[in-house]
């Protein structure tokens, strides 16, 4: 028996979709659910306690340098995760996202694209140029959520890469808008 080919990094071929939906919330099917989310919040927890921990280094608090430091630490795990399993990444995200959908060389190049943001953070290169990009890679990247929540697309979110089974939920509209928004804000500031 031959194995199968493995996926490239920009395969035309999908994964599969998450299995059965949840039809009885509150069963214990539903709490297995709540916690496929644990490693998106230790991951935004330990992100929050290192941006604060640089606040304490800086001697006083300030919002716009928190935000700063959080979004670039936060959008730096992300990238990692993401280029743990690149094809396994870029499979899952070719599933909502308007552009990878149409260009899959995009999946492969959008983990880069996330990293290049998080350096510009943590570096403070150009700063209005990164908040740009951020403004403009997340909102766009909302939308694709959004449509796939809408049209009730029961799949894996792409957002933590393919090691994490974390679905793709408001949680994920709500993390590129905020992405987004805290990247205009800081704009304004």
């Amino acid at each position: 028996m031959t194995p199968a080919p493995e996926e490239g990094c920009c395969s035309a071929t999908p994964p599969t979709e998450i299995s059965s939906p949840n039809p009885n919330p509150g069963s214990p099917h539903d709490e297995k659910e709540t916690g496929r989310y644990l490693p998106l919040m230790v991951l935004i927890a330990l992100t929050l306690l290192a941006a604060g921990a640089k606040q304490i280094h800086y001697g006083e608090w300030n919002l716009r340098l928190a935000m700063h430091d959080f979004m670039g630490l936060f959008l730096l795990c992300f990238s990692m995760l993401k280029l743990f399993d690149l094809g396994g990444f870029a499979a899952g995200f070719r599933k909502y996202d308007l552009l990878a959908s149409r260009l899959p060389s995009y999946a492969c190049i959008y983990p880069f694209l996330e990293l290049a943001l998080a350096l510009g953070y943590l570096s403070r290169w150009q700063p209005t140029v990164v908040y740009f990009g951020t403004v403009a890679l997340m909102g766009f990247g909302a939308i694709g959520v959004f449509r796939a929540l809408m049209a009730k697309q029961n799949l894996n979110c792409a957002c933590m890469g393919s090691s994490l089974n974390v679905p793709l939920s408001t949680v994920a509209v709500v993390e590129n808008v905020g992405m987004a928004g805290m990247a205009l804000l800081m704009l304004l500031l």
